[in-house]
């Protein structure tokens, strides 16, 4: 549990927000302190982030024992490993001697987990093996690496820092039945980009719920991505009859397609079509790797499977590749956005892929967005932002995702006021 170092001012910033969030305008954008005020980005923290399911890596980059990941979560240094039984676990990566950090780099392979501090050794169940001169009386059985829970599905690994986690089951039957025809845990990272974006998480996610600003911002996304709202956004996909015609077609091949959103808002999956001739996310429409990403999946007009969690992952998924983008936040006013592009695990780069034609498009979708979000903040940052209404034409995924933070947000202020 975070300790605060004033409670009661805690409690009356708590309150607020939550007067904040019964008083919102739901036509319109949030109110300026949701986006840049320290208190409501630590309730954030406190309320969203250290108590739901989060994506944090893919299967492929931990898959033998000893294979490590790191993230940082707000406050939370984590560490993923595979252990000697072939197991995912995730413990906080603090030494439990005087907390240092165990594990600095991003990935990683050892077979113990050694602090570097003073040696303190543990092994990859996080039990203590190895503590020198701490006395005949220290008892190495009671200072094991702290666990934190920890899952996987489709090739997709997950962790929540609650010290009770939400069931994972729902997610897990929502997401597996769409991802296995895919393989996703027989791939591997081609490419993988982070970026520090100057601007709150829910404006980062904000931008990417519209496509209102594509046609000014995305020259490059627009060539193969449909703009078109009806096509890609909600149960509206349904009454777009080249969408119906396709997810007729590719789950007759057995791929899952039909616009799934979970009871709670919080995660969706739908498999859209890419712009007529379009197969992948490249500058020509044409496939980035000539190996598909999965070898039981051979058609290669498949669409992009899209699926959403809020408040940390949005996805694409083709016949060639897959890319993730995983959200993380580091301050009230800042992001980091990291994207992963996957691919077959035996294609070789520069025989079936140009490492340029395969990330070109969302690079450069990225690198748009980035100022986008800046921009957004700084403007946010003013005491004379006041938004006007949301598009009804285009933003009804922004709407949406406002509407599961402030509906999520409030449930949690309200059953911690109990």
């Amino acid at each position: 549990m975070v300790r605060y170092p004033n409670e009661d001012s805690t409690m009356t910033a708590r309150h607020a927000m939550l007067n904040r969030l019964r008083d919102r305008n739901v036509e319109t954008a949030l109110e300026r302190d949701f986006y840049c005020s320290q208190e409501d980005y630590q309730t954030d923290l406190e309320m969203i982030w250290y108590r739901d399911w989060l994506f944090v890596g893919h299967d492929c980059e931990v898959l033998n024992p000893g294979s490590y990941l790191t993230v940082q979560i707000g406050e939370f240094p984590v560490i993923v490993v595979r252990d000697r039984d072939g197991g995912l676990r995730a413990f906080h990566n603090t030494c439990r001697h005087r907390g240092s950090r165990i594990c600095s780099a991003e990935r990683g392979t050892a077979p113990r987990l050694v602090c570097p501090y003073h040696q303190w050794t543990y092994a990859l169940d996080g039990r203590l093996i190895a503590a020198r001169d701490m006395g005949s009386e220290f008892d190495k059985s009671k200072h094991g690496l702290k666990s934190v829970h920890c899952a996987s599905v489709g090739g997709y690994i997950w962790v929540c820092l609650g010290q009770v986690a939400p069931d994972f089951e729902p997610i897990r039957r929502h997401i597996e039945p769409y991802f296995l025809p895919h393989k996703l845990h027989q791939t591997k990272i081609a490419f993988q980009s982070t970026i520090i974006e100057q601007a709150n998480w829910k404006l980062v996610w904000e931008n990417n719920r519209e496509c209102y600003h594509c046609a000014a911002n995305h020259p490059e996304l627009i060539r193969t991505f449909p703009e078109d709202p009806t096509a890609t956004d909600g149960n509206s996909a349904a009454s777009n009859a080249r969408t119906a015609a396709k997810w007729g077609h590719w789950e007759s091949i057995g791929l899952p397609s039909k616009f799934h959103l979970s009871a709670n808002g919080q995660y969706r999956t739908v498999r859209t079509p890419l712009l007529e001739g379009a197969v992948s996310f490249t500058m020509s429409g044409k496939a980035a790797v000539q190996r598909p990403l999965a070898d039981s999946v051979t058609e290669p007009d498949i669409g992009t499977l899209l699926m959403y969690h809020f408040p940390t992952t949005w996805n694409h998924v083709l016949a060639d590749h897959a890319i993730s983008f995983r959200v993380l936040p580091i301050s009230p006013t800042q992001t980091q956005l990291t994207t992963k592009w996957l691919v077959h695990r035996d294609a070789v780069e520069g025989v079936d892929y140009d490492i340029r034609e395969l990330t070109g498009v969302w690079l450069a979708t990225n690198a748009a967005d980035t100022r986008n979000c800046q921009e957004n903040q700084i403007g946010v940052n003013s005491p004379a932002y006041d938004p006007a209404p949301y598009s009804p034409i285009h933003e009804a995924g922004v709407t949406q995702f406002v509407h599961w933070y402030c509906t999520h947000l409030e449930g949690r202020l309200l059953d911690d006021a109990k």
